[in-house]
């Protein structure tokens, strides 16, 4: 077969999210495929670790996709030209954009509908752009692929899509993430925190995070209990809103948060696995790669008790309503104190890992082209 894939969100030094899924499905597929032909689409001129194997052809089409106009541009017009000159037997999109007169079958990623549930954390063109293009895309797909139960039951409840038509494929956490010794908690500790425990948040400082609570969550666990740990704020601050620098501002305990803004990938692993738990109340959450980086790390879990995290964390972690505050902080409290609950949560993770593997994944996805090739 000749199988087309969107790639543009493979940036080195910059996989998020989706970017993250797209490498690791595709890394693994192309090389158990040997007999098929894989043609990546970047809109940037694409670094030689994304060329996985000598079967995958990368094409650059131009404009690069900064704006919804060009998104429109690149999807709707440059994307059928190439496609109409391959010829392929499928498109790929794990974005969730595709094009709507190409003449081929189509498998298109929609990770969530975080923009349906929550419209006002987005600039008011690109909720435009999804909310006009994004039902299009996901009736006109011939599969769709999403990454949880939850999502599958969302995207056909409101686009009004047959659910047989949705497979789901998990994500999965990195093999860099990996356990430390407790020498090595004390170095990262050190370098880190004072030499201090603490608990961390990964991800971007989004409003769909839910960071203002989380902050004055953990400035109540400080204030309820005589404890020195720290809270750590792993990911970029290109979300930041007024809302979040008032509540980091009226902290009592703000000078125990610390930002590290975004850090490599390995440093990143240390830093999980060297905390005392992590931290992760999204209000939203199309499944939660963090969850299964720290049961990776071994490490416990306290979050959202809503949308995907349920389905991801099972009883591995202390599930809490994202909007209480309180309780946010007592779940705190129960990791610094409660050693036995702690040894638990982490072997509970330990063992619901065995649900969640890239390999298995990318497995699972290769079974929908076929599927679909067959169409």
């Amino acid at each position: 077969m000749k199988i087309v894939v969107n790639t543009r969100l493979l940036q080195k030094n910059k996989l998020d999210g989706i970017g993250v899924f797209t490498h690791e499905i595709f890394s693994r597929m192309v090389k158990s495929h040997p007999e098929h032909t894989f043609y990546f689409l970047f809109d940037h001129k694409p670094d030689a670790d994304f060329i996985y194997a000598q079967n995958v052809i990368p094409l650059v089409i131009y404009p690069p996709t900064k704006t919804p106009m060009l998104y429109k541009i690149w999807f709707q017009v440059q994307v059928p030209r190439i496609l109409k000159k391959i010829n392929p037997d499928i498109f790929i999109s794990p974005d969730g954009n595709i094009p709507l007169k190409a003449n081929v079958k189509t498998i298109n990623v929609i990770h969530d509908l975080n923009f349906e549930q929550f419209p006002q954390y987005l600039p008011a063109k690109w909720l435009k752009y999804y909310k006009k293009y994004f039902p299009e895309f996901a009736r006109h797909c011939t599969k769709l692929i999403t990454v949880s139960n939850y999502s599958k039951q969302d995207i056909a409840s409101t686009y009004h899509i047959d659910a047989e038509k949705i497979n789901v494929v998990y994500n999965a956490a990195a093999d860099y993430f990996i356990p430390l010794t407790e020498e090595q908690k004390n170095s990262v500790r050190l370098q880190y925190a004072s030499n201090n425990p603490y608990f961390i948040f990964v991800g971007s400082m989004h409003p769909r995070k839910n960071i203002v609570t989380l902050l004055r969550a953990f400035d109540e666990f400080k204030t309820r209990n005589n404890s020195t740990h720290k809270l750590i704020l792993a990911g970029k601050k290109m979300w930041w809103t007024g809302e979040m620098e008032k509540a980091y501002s009226n902290l009592k305990h703000k000078n125990e948060v610390i930002f590290t803004g975004r850090i490599p990938n390995e440093e990143l692993s240390r830093l999980v696995a060297a905390s005392d738990g992590l931290v992760y109340i999204p209000h939203f959450e199309g499944f939660g790669i963090p969850v299964l980086e720290a049961f990776k790390s071994r490490v416990p879990v306290i979050c959202s008790n809503t949308t995907s995290l349920p389905e991801v964390a099972g009883d591995a972690a202390i599930l809490v309503s994202p909007e209480n505050i309180s309780e946010i902080a007592n779940a705190m409290h129960l990791l610094a104190e409660n050693r036995e609950l702690k040894e638990n949560l982490i072997n509970k993770g330990t063992e619901r890992l065995n649900r969640f593997s890239w390999d298995k994944s990318a497995i699972d996805f290769w079974n929908s082209i076929e599927k679909t090739a067959k169409c």
